[in-house]
C-alpha cells in the first residue's frame, strides 16, 4: 500500500512539473523515450534517473538509449549492357549510369562498340561441329590476350543451308564456344547471340558468299 501511494505520488508529481513546464503532447505519457516541449521551445525527453524514478530532461535523446551503428561498406554491381552502356546497381536496388554524358532527354549516352574480329568459322571448326580444333583454339587466345577492350560481345552467323531453326541453334553452339575461350582467356564477355543465316555478310547464292556468312563476329567495347 505503501508503494502504490509512492507511485501515486510520483505520477502526480510528474504531472505537476509537466504542467508547469507547458509541454505539450505526450508530455503526460510517461513511456521512457516520450518527447515534450515547453512554452518556450526547449525539448525535453522522459527519462528515468539513478533510482528509476521518472524525470523530464531537457534534450531530445536520453541520456544512455544513444548507440553507435557501424555502416557497412559495399561496393556497386558494374555491368555493360550490348550497346555499351555501363550502369551500377546496389544492394538496395538503386541503379544509374555510368556515363556522365546524357541527351537532352535524359538518354545515356554511351560508347557503343565496333567490330573488332570477324572469323571463319571455316577455319575454327569442322563441318556441323561447334567443337573448337587446337590451333584455332590458340589462336582465338591469342586473339582475345591482345586485344585491348573493356568486354566483348560475340555473334554468330551461318549460310542459309539447313533450316532456320537449325542454323539459329549451330550459330549459337558457336558463339558460346568462341565465348568460352575469351572467357578462359580472361576476357569479359557481356552478350552471345546466335543470328544463324538471318544477317548475311554476302550474297547465299555462291559459294564464296556462303563462305563469307559462316562466320563468328567479335565486337569490343571500350
Amino acid at each position: 500500500m505503501a508503494r502504490f501511494g509512492y507511485d501515486m505520488l510520483r505520477k502526480a508529481a510528474t504531472a505537476i512539473i509537466a504542467a508547469s513546464l507547458c509541454l505539450t503532447a505526450p508530455a503526460m505519457a510517461q513511456n521512457v523515450g516520450d518527447v515534450g516541449q515547453d512554452g518556450s521551445g526547449n525539448v525535453y525527453t522522459f527519462t528515468l534517473d539513478q533510482n528509476g524514478n521518472g524525470v523530464w530532461t531537457r534534450g531530445r535523446t536520453a541520456p544512455g538509449r544513444e548507440r553507435t551503428i557501424l555502416a557497412e561498406r559495399y561496393t556497386p554491381t558494374i555491368w555493360t549492357d550490348p550497346d555499351g552502356c555501363e550502369h551500377w546497381v546496389m544492394d538496395d536496388g538503386a541503379e544509374g549510369f555510368m556515363t556522365p554524358h546524357v541527351t537532352r532527354d535524359g538518354r545515356p549516352v554511351c560508347n557503343r562498340g565496333r567490330a573488332c574480329g570477324v572469323m571463319s568459322t571455316d577455319q575454327f571448326f569442322a563441318t556441323d561441329s561447334s567443337n573448337i580444333h587446337a590451333q584455332g583454339r590458340a589462336a582465338l587466345m591469342n586473339f582475345f590476350r591482345s586485344t585491348t577492350a573493356s568486354a566483348f560481345g560475340i555473334y554468330g552467323h551461318t549460310d542459309s543451308r539447313a533450316s532456320d531453326a537449325y542454323n539459329l541453334s549451330l550459330s549459337k553452339r558457336r558463339a558460346d564456344a568462341v565465348a568460352a575461350v575469351a572467357r578462359a582467356s580472361g576476357a569479359r564477355v557481356i552478350d552471345v547471340v546466335g543470328y544463324g543465316e538471318r544477317i548475311p555478310r554476302a550474297s547465299n547464292a555462291t559459294a564464296s558468299g556462303k563462305a563469307q556468312n559462316r562466320r563468328v563476329e567479335v565486337t569490343c567495347y571500350r
